[in-house]
């Protein structure tokens, strides 16, 4: 049997509703950009596991659009696991993210249809 790319495991669980992320048990490491050997300690016993989905904003950027398209928030956010993901922070204005700001994680549709994980204020109702 051969098994699935870890990056297409990472979109099938998106897209079944599920943000998973991967993790060694022998290490404890928690990886995220999904991939076969975790980067630090070279565990190859990578499992998949449902984080906390909460971080905080690491670094932020605003992507300034054409009006009337809304600037958009472009985000890393280390997730309270350790892992870092590049991601947008919606529900409120791109200008007001910012680092230090807590977030919790949200699966949407994207552009394309397909789903994406975005973060929104962990005080969003």
């Amino acid at each position: 049997m051969t098994q699935a790319p870890p990056t297409a495991t990472y979109f099938n669980y998106l897209a079944e509703g599920r943000f998973m992320i991967q993790r060694s048990p022998s290490t404890g490491e928690w990886v995220f950009y999904p991939r076969m050997v975790a980067p630090v300690g070279g565990a190859i016993d990578m499992e998949w596991v449902e984080p906390s989905g909460l971080g905080t904003v690491y670094a932020t950027t605003v992507k300034r659009m054409k009006p009337p398209t809304p600037n958009v928030s472009i985000a890393i956010v280390e997730l309270d696991e350790g892992p870092r993901m590049m991601t947008h922070v919606q529900g409120i204005n791109a200008e007001a993210v910012k680092i230090g700001m807590r977030v919790r994680a949200k699966i949407v549709d994207g552009l394309d249809g397909n789903s994406i994980l975005v973060f929104e204020p962990e005080n969003a109702a």
